[in-house]
């Protein structure tokens, strides 16, 4: 029996894990070489497909000659080159990059660089807000400002206090009456850009997000856009941040950072920000790191990743992605036993009809089943089907996907009858 305690799994219900022994494209392959194809990107990821040969290269070059070296008073050309870019593609007026190791922390650098901000400038604040039904991560500060529920109900005497709006109905009025309420009280304003994600893939337009940062900006309130899971195309542009054309303060990105391919985030800020940190005062110091920050394979492997966006056609599959996604859809939108099918790029999500919904949903568990033995990863959220493909999905492939959606949700109207 192996050793290992897997993420998000009740090994009490689970059936064993698949061993992986290689990946190729948008598929896993077992030992025994049964072909798996991958329709969540594993776990929003992947981008360009598994083992991308310009990622393994870039990777295997960089191995050889630089692997790892404390980032305090050291630097290398792999994060110096990748740091310059990432400046070049965000929102403008992002200008300084911090680096960490992944989605939930680089959420936590982004909260700690909001409050130290209004502390260091002289008028603190120490009230955040944040969306109903978000998701920032696992971590205490994170989880904090994540939606409250099972997820976090054993821990809740350890988490700071964060103001949730109501959404999708009611979120720019709650947000009004908050600020006029205290209009010097909040730090800063979390949200994921047009996705909620782990919260249920739930969709929201860019005009509420544009209204939502315009109404924060009027009372001082920081930006910070958590495109962990929206950003490097999910949603059809690079990030979700430009659809709503705002230019946050503050943006959080890992997952697509390296295409999938290794561990690495980003937190970046505008200079307003930085400067409040910048004084001859050691105790003004950003006391945060990690001892992996800016791993030179992980920078190599991210730089690689942009010269992908350089050179090939990614925005030209995302469009394909979106087009086939919403030609699909339209058979669901039919079906009496889904609703809320929606779109936002390259996520296509659906909520079956159930009395058992949520993300407890029983209907999740069997469904995982039910596509993993027609060799298809796809992981409901409860009783929500959502497809995130990495962007070198076939056209034939997303039939397949569709194919047997359709078809899973027949077998669930034959349990039900």
């Amino acid at each position: 029996m192996s050793k290992i305690w897997h993420p998000f799994t009740q090994h009490a219900l689970a059936e064993p894990p698949i061993s992986v022994a290689r990946t190729e494209g948008a598929y896993f392959y077992t030992k025994d070489e049964r072909k798996i194809l991958d329709a969540i990107s594993s776990w929003w990821v992947n981008t360009h497909g598994h083992c991308h040969p310009h990622i393994v290269k870039a990777v295997q070059e960089q191995a050889a000659k630089l692997d790892q070296i404390i980032f305090a008073g050291f630097t290398h050309d792999p994060a110096e080159v990748l740091a310059e870019k990432l400046v070049k593609i965000t929102p403008k007026g992002l200008e300084h990059v911090f680096f960490s190791d992944s989605g939930s922390i680089c959420v936590e650098v982004g909260l700690k660089m909001a409050i130290g901000f209004h502390h260091h400038s002289g008028k603190p604040r120490k009230r955040i807000l944040a969306l109903e039904h978000c998701y920032h991560g696992d971590t205490f500060g994170s989880m904090a400002l994540g939606a409250r529920g099972e997820f976090s109900d054993i821990y809740e005497d350890f988490l700071f206090d964060v103001t949730h709006l109501p959404f999708p109905e009611g979120t720019l009025e709650a947000l009004e009456r908050e600020l006029i309420a205290d209009p010097e009280g909040y730090a800063a304003f979390v949200f994921e850009p047009m996705v909620l994600g782990a919260g249920g893939m739930l969709m929201y337009s860019a005009d509420l997000l544009k209204s939502l940062c315009d109404l924060c900006r009027k009372h001082g309130v920081l930006l910070i856009a958590d495109e962990v899971m929206t950003g490097w195309g999910r949603t059809g542009t690079m990030f979700a941040c430009e659809q709503a054309k705002i230019e946050p303060d503050i943006l959080c990105m890992s997952k697509g950072i390296t295409g999938g391919f290794l561990p690495l985030a980003a937190t970046l800020c505008v200079p307003k920000i930085y400067d409040a940190f910048y004084a001859p005062d050691r105790r003004k110091t950003f006391f945060h790191s990690s001892s992996y920050t800016a791993n030179p394979l992980a920078c190599a492997a991210a730089e690689a990743n942009l010269e992908i966006w350089e050179k090939e056609p990614v925005m030209e599959r995302i469009k394909l992605i979106a087009e086939e996604h919403k030609k699909h859809l339209t058979s669901f939108a039919e079906r009496d036993d889904v609703m809320g099918v929606r779109q936002a790029g390259t996520i296509a999500a659906m909520d079956i009809v159930t009395n058992d919904s949520g993300y407890f949903s029983d209907l999740g568990s069997v469904l995982y089943k039910f596509f993993l033995e027609r060799d298809i990863l796809l992981r409901p959220l409860g009783n929500t089907i959502y497809i995130l493909p990495p962007y070198c999905i076939t056209e034939d492939d997303l039939k397949n996907i569709y194919d047997t959606i359709h078809e899973s949700l027949d077998f669930i109207g034959k349990l039900k009858s």
